[in-house]
């Protein structure tokens, strides 16, 4: 990760409900894809294997599995971006990843999607924002240059709590060491 990028987490403080039943009924739903893809796991399913044979599985595991399988192909593509310092690929693929949780994998909530509409507004291609831990609340994690840090969060202080009626707690980050490869370690 480069250097000079700021990391901001941004707990939205929404308190979760369900979570531990909506967990397993996911974990459930990866299962069911994974068996009906004939695999042990869907990170053994490439997308072009999904199109070809998503079509066998019932509409809403489709979904669950098209976010996994997506998602490990955009995690992939992260790495990449990072590498090249690409920021403008990086903000295009966590856009996407949110919105595959927002619409396919169906854990984000209207609260940590408004503080992602809020962040995204500020920072445009110039960074990225998504949700990040295990959804139905929580917080969201947004990669940019320093010198946005503090328009995002004049932003979100103005905006989220007008919205939700809840105070976001900001946390601004900087990496040290930068993200690196564990294989070359």
């Amino acid at each position: 990760m480069p250097e000079d990028m700021a990391v901001v987490i941004i707990n939205s403080n929404k308190k979760r409900g369900l979570v531990d039943s909506e967990y397993n009924t996911r974990r459930e739903q990866c299962e069911a894809a994974a068996k009906g893809l004939g695999v042990s796991s869907l990170r053994d399913v490439s997308e072009a294997l999904f199109a070809e044979k998503q079509h066998s599985l019932d509409p809403l595991v489709a979904k669950r599995a098209r976010h996994v399988i997506t998602e490990n192909a955009r995690t992939l593509a992260a790495a990449e971006a990072l590498k090249a310092n690409d920021m403008a690929t990086l903000s295009v693929l966590m856009e996407q990843s949110h919105a595959s949780m927002r619409d396919d994998f169906e854990i984000t909530v209207p609260e940590v999607n408004c503080i992602v509409d809020i962040v995204k507004q500020v920072l445009g291609h110039q960074g990225g924002v998504r949700m990040t831990g295990g959804g139905f609340g929580g917080c969201i994690v947004a990669l940019m240059p320093p010198q946005l840090v503090d328009e995002v969060c004049q932003a979100v202080e103005q905006q989220y709590q007008t919205v939700t009626g809840l105070k976001e707690s900001i946390y601004v980050c900087k990496a040290m060491d930068g993200a690196s490869d564990c294989k070359s370690q």
